[in-house]
């Protein structure tokens, strides 16, 4: 009989048991330390890959374009790139990996902070893919899955907690933005203000050496410059009211990004045919490329244009290149990118593309920044639009997001723009505050919160999220039949420690309940015992709990009926169990040592 492992695997199997036990001796702090390290170095290399097999992509595809003719060929890239990622996901992956970032955070609230392994590949190579061949995504989501899924899979094979799990799996993430942008301090807010919200001021320690262990890696391969070169200017004072007022601006454009990417995602959605939603996604993304060519890829190379006062160079290879010296023409192009982005991204998403809508998020906000700035220069004032188009891109992000402070930090690291950290915190603030008195959930975050999902600060909220029916259900609870005797009845009171017997029909459907205390004046007149039948003591039960039933609600039933016992059904009605209220105390206590990170 042939070993269930290959060499290699054996060979795996018995260096990790050898770190294992190595692990073991050493105090746990010290080892999170030493394991974030590990994970901040797989994350900066990761992020190094994945920016490298983009740019190669790009150079290979469009880096030979001159003329508007050649760049026919915008109408095609995008599509292939989704082709591509669809079939590598499809038949390869064989998993859903879109939306990176929200099933990161369904990963912790869910899953036990586990992600497939696959994920810690699976990602960059189809992003890359994607985007590299024009995909109007954005590279970050991607990475951050990559790097969460290095820091769960390391969790995991070492056989560690939960809350050590989710650490290092915070560690991959805070990794991977710090090393796709050069920003460790941004690494460090996103993960606290996105994805672990309860965590003490020792578990932040690991965080700081995995982002800056793979900023570390970043500079060493991709250099020490920042992400966005620029020309700004100096921050004036009497600028600041026009500031206050774009703050507003972000949060009302950081709504229509939400809902309409949420709204096109949804539609698009119910397109039941793989190839017709395909096909469709590629045209409509093919003929908008084709229109507005900024939409081709991350945007970035147009975003650092801007940041330079590169206006024309900012469009690309356009058929309206012959209509920019007139003033109103280019902001009105511009207008069209901006509110188009979301189509672009929608589409790329949808059609098989694998990509976030962090990358869109920053750009267009910058977008946003030079419309904005060109539109108010043109009617007699005088704004830098360079600063603007930089604020911009915080401005979107806090009101996207909903972090703000990632935003701040995140802009002022990858420009080296600290000089204008006062309007960067100005805009972004007002962004956040203006969006968040309209839509309470970021664009992460709000599908996983209406299904009852989400981990939120609040401590109490968090264990009710991670707890599950399927966890704490009972099963020594002794059923009996509809049409059973009175004698049986008692047969099976003699074999059960519990004073509830829930009554089930021949299909297993539970149609209510019997109480000990309801039959015990009669339990011992033997004479009635083929005389008197289930159903004559039956009670309908306080309430059913459904076996995909949100904890929130649970505690409800619980709260609401009285009950110290509730049965559970499936989806069809069928007995499962009964779920009590001490047991759920018992592991709520035993879950909220986990969540609170002490």
């Amino acid at each position: 009989m042939m070993n269930n492992y290959t060499p290699i695997k054996q060979i795996g199997k018995t260096f990790l048991n050898h770190v294992t036990r190595w692990l073991n001796k050493m105090p746990e702090q010290r080892v999170i330390l030493l394991l974030a390290f590990v994970v901040g170095l797989g994350s900066g290399l990761a992020a190094v890959l994945l920016t490298k097999a983009i740019h190669f992509f790009a150079w290979i595809l469009v880096g030979w374009f001159k003329t508007p003719s050649q760049s026919i060929l915008y109408f095609l890239y995008p599509g292939v790139g989704m082709l591509l990622a669809y079939i590598i996901v499809k038949f390869i992956v064989k998993d859903n990996i879109g939306h990176g970032v929200t099933k990161v955070l369904l990963a912790i609230s869910r899953n036990e902070s586990k992600i497939k392994p696959h994920n810690t590949w699976s990602s960059i190579l189809t992003s890359s893919i994607t985007i590299g061949f024009g995909g109007s995504v954005g590279a970050e989501a991607p990475i951050v899955y990559t790097g969460a899924a290095i820091g769960s899979n390391i969790g995991s094979k070492l056989g560690l907690s939960y809350k050590n799990i989710t650490l290092l799996l915070g560690c991959g993430a805070a990794g991977a933005v710090a090393g796709i942008f050069k920003a460790p301090i941004a690494g460090v807010l996103f993960t606290l203000e996105i994805l672990l919200f309860n965590l003490s001021m020792t578990s932040i320690l690991p965080l700081v050496v995995s982002s800056v262990t793979a900023t570390t890696i970043t500079y060493i391969f991709r250099g020490q410059s920042v992400a966005f070169a620029n020309t700004l200017t100096e921050f004036q004072l009497s600028n600041l009211p026009f500031y206050l007022v774009f703050g507003i601006i972000c949060g009302f454009a950081s709504l229509y990004f939400t809902r309409m990417t949420l709204r096109i995602e949804d539609k698009v959605a119910k397109m039941i045919n793989p190839i017709r939603k395909w096909l469709i996604c590629s045209v409509g993304i093919g003929i908008l490329i084709f229109i507005f060519p900024p939409l081709y890829g991350e945007g970035y190379g147009c975003l650092t244009n801007l940041l330079n006062n590169k206006d024309l160079e900012a469009v690309g290879t356009s058929f309206f290149s012959k209509y920019f010296s007139i003033p109103w023409v280019l902001p009105i192009f511009f207008t069209g990118v901006f509110f188009l982005k979301v189509f672009s991204m929608s589409f790329t998403n949808a059609g098989g593309g694998v990509g976030g809508t962090f990358g869109p998020t920053l750009f267009m906000g910058g977008i946003l920044g030079f419309v904005v700035s060109r539109s108010s220069n043109l009617l007699g004032l005088s704004l830098p639009e360079t600063n603007f188009v930089l604020v911009g891109m915080a401005g979107l992000m806090a009101g996207v997001m909903q972090a703000p402070l990632t935003a701040i930090f995140l802009i002022a690291e990858i420009t080296g723009g600290y000089t204008l950290l006062m309007p960067l915190i100005i805009t972004s603030a007002i962004s956040y505050a203006t969006i968040r008195s309209i839509e309470p959930y970021s664009i992460y975050t709000k599908r996983i919160a209406k299904r009852g999902e989400l981990l939120t600060h609040d401590s109490d909220q968090a264990v009710l999220t991670l707890l599950k029916i399927t966890n704490l259900i009972e099963k020594d609870f002794t059923p009996v039949h509809l049409n059973d005797t009175l004698g049986d009845l008692v047969n099976a009171i003699s074999r059960s420690k519990r004073n509830i017997y829930p009554v089930t029909d021949s299909a297993g459907m539970l149609h209510g309940v019997v109480n000990l205390f309801d039959v015990k004046e009669v339990m011992f007149k033997k004479e009635r015992y083929d005389k008197d039948f289930v159903y004559t003591f039956m009670k309908s039960a306080d309430d059913y709990v459904r076996i995909d039933e949100r904890m929130d609600n649970v505690m409800k039933m619980f709260e609401i009926t009285g009950a110290w016992n509730l049965p559970v059904v499936d989806k069809d009605g069928r007995y499962v169990g009964f779920v009590s209220k001490s047991n759920i105390f018992s592991a709520y206590r035993e879950q909220l040592q986990q969540v609170s990170h002490d």
